[in-house]
């Protein structure tokens, strides 16, 4: 076996390899390629094209959340491996061969992955309604052997306001940490750092080239070690990020359309999925609602007679391109018991956010929070701190909770025209798609053209037992 790593440098297009030295030399000691991201192009679903070579009707992770319809309840952001219904590469790998091992390094659906080094960001939640950084890892022990070698995963600066380099810097070294003690013959790392500076400025603006050579110093180490110890690098993104300047209000637009229920606890609105399907309860009435996930959304329609309705108003919702029915989610192999009844792709410079409120004394109190598993949808704003609150006030709340207090972190704004950079669309220009960086021998196969997301699982084996 050809001992492989796979470098997974988010938010990765060809224009910024011109800001990249490294990954510059690499790619002309290589090929580049363009990837062809499935639809959704958002992390989960990217992820699981590169690791099963599946259809998302197959694989089943639809975007990074969906509706449960037997619990009424949106499930974000969730971990467990099982989730993903089709067998991931190593299955094929260890067919091959019984000696083969592989350490996944904080890709998604990483807990209880049969692998046999997995590293992923899991919080310790307490009682008292802290959340503290720490890690889940197999085997177990390698949580402290991690953390008592780098110190603590930097968990606040991997998402939220205070998101940086830090994050990267840590997972570098675990990787590197695992190469020296462990050397499997597949490392799958994931760098997040771009993900940040690209959605919070957008891919044009004139501070990104600082942040592309931070994540290069990065991939730079690995590469130097990878090397040395004859390792093949791979290196690819799973979506480019494109600019937006035009945030949709898809749930706003529902509710007005009186598809949408919430209901008020304490004088705060929150979002009733299991009502809104509902509908009011009259014979002639149902409801809809939206997941937003970056430039796409799935909506939920309470009765497939009204389906054909509730895809007219959204048609009708200014920034919405496309409104794949389930004819079209069935034909493009999107359909999927976890999928929306539709699937809304947002016009290029435009995305979807998750606000339902149609007033902001109403939002709910996680909204001006991180808080990735309650909002129902992903928010980016959560990059953003709130102008009302300096850094320094962040870090005495974040004291404040380490000792045991109880402090809302209330510090997100609720101004989505602050996004500047999106994904989700599988269709942007060139410039905004993902690229793969590996050996011509490995590429020449494939023709010209951008390469389907899907394929990569194929070229990852090809590179292990060519």
């Amino acid at each position: 076996m050809q001992r492989t790593a796979v470098i997974l440098v988010v938010g990765l297009t060809e224009p910024l390899l011109a800001q990249a030295p490294r990954l510059r030399a690499l790619a002309a000691a290589s090929s580049v390629r363009l990837l062809r991201p499935p639809l959704p192009a958002v992390t989960c679903t990217s992820q699981t094209a590169i690791l099963t070579g599946a259809s998302v009707s197959e694989h089943g992770i639809v975007a990074n959340g969906w509706y449960d319809r037997a619990l009424s309840e949106v499930q974000f952001w969730k971990q467990s491996s099982p989730l993903v219904q089709r067998p991931q590469l190593w299955h094929e790998a260890r067919r091959r061969d019984p000696a083969f091992t592989v350490a996944k390094l904080f890709w998604w659906y990483n807990m209880y992955a049969p692998v046999d080094f997995a590293v992923t960001p899991r919080p310790i939640y307490k009682a008292d309604g802290r959340k503290l950084p720490d890690i889940h890892t197999y085997p177990a022990d390698l949580r402290d052997r991690l953390q008592s070698h780098l110190g603590t995963f930097p968990l606040f600066r991997f998402w939220g306001p205070m998101a940086d380099i830090s994050s990267t810097r840590w997972i570098t070294d675990a990787a590197l940490f695992i190469e020296e003690h462990h050397a499997p013959t597949l490392s799958l790392v994931y760098l997040p750092h771009l993900d940040y500076p690209l959605q919070k400025l957008g891919p044009d603006d004139p501070q990104i080239a600082a942040e592309v050579r931070a994540v290069d110093d990065q991939v730079a180490r690995l590469l130097d070690l990878y090397e040395r110890r004859g390792v093949q690098p791979i290196i690819l993104s799973e979506y480019g990020i494109e600019p937006v300047d035009t945030p949709i209000h898809i749930n706003r637009e529902l509710r007005r359309a009186g598809l949408l229920r919430v209901r008020s606890e304490q004088g705060l609105e929150l979002l009733d999925p299991g009502a809104s399907l509902r509908g009011d309860g009259s014979p002639h009435t149902t409801g809809a609602f939206a997941i937003a996930d970056h430039q796409i959304a799935h909506v939920y329609v309470g009765d497939h007679a009204r389906i054909q309705h509730t895809a007219a108003v959204c048609r009708a919702i200014t920034g919405v391109q496309h409104v794949l029915t389930p004819s079209d989610l069935h034909a493009r192999g999107l359909d999927h018991s976890r999928a929306g009844d539709l699937l809304l792709v947002a016009r290029p410079g435009a995305w979807f956010t998750y606000y339902y409120w149609l007033n902001d004394a109403l939002a709910p109190d996680f909204a001006r929070t991180v808080d990735i598993h309650r909002k129902p949808g992903y928010d980016p704003v959560e990059l953003f701190l709130d102008p009302h609150t300096t850094k320094l006030g962040l870090a005495r709340r974040l004291a404040l909770r380490k000792l045991g207090f109880r402090a809302l972190l209330d510090v997100i704004p609720l101004d989505a025209s602050l996004v500047r950079g999106s994904h989700g669309r599988a269709d942007a220009a060139p410039q905004h798609q993902p690229v793969l960086i590996a050996s011509d021998s490995l590429l020449t196969p494939y023709p010209a053209g951008p390469i389907p997301m899907e394929s990569v699982r194929g070229i990852i084996l090809d590179s292990l037992f060519r």
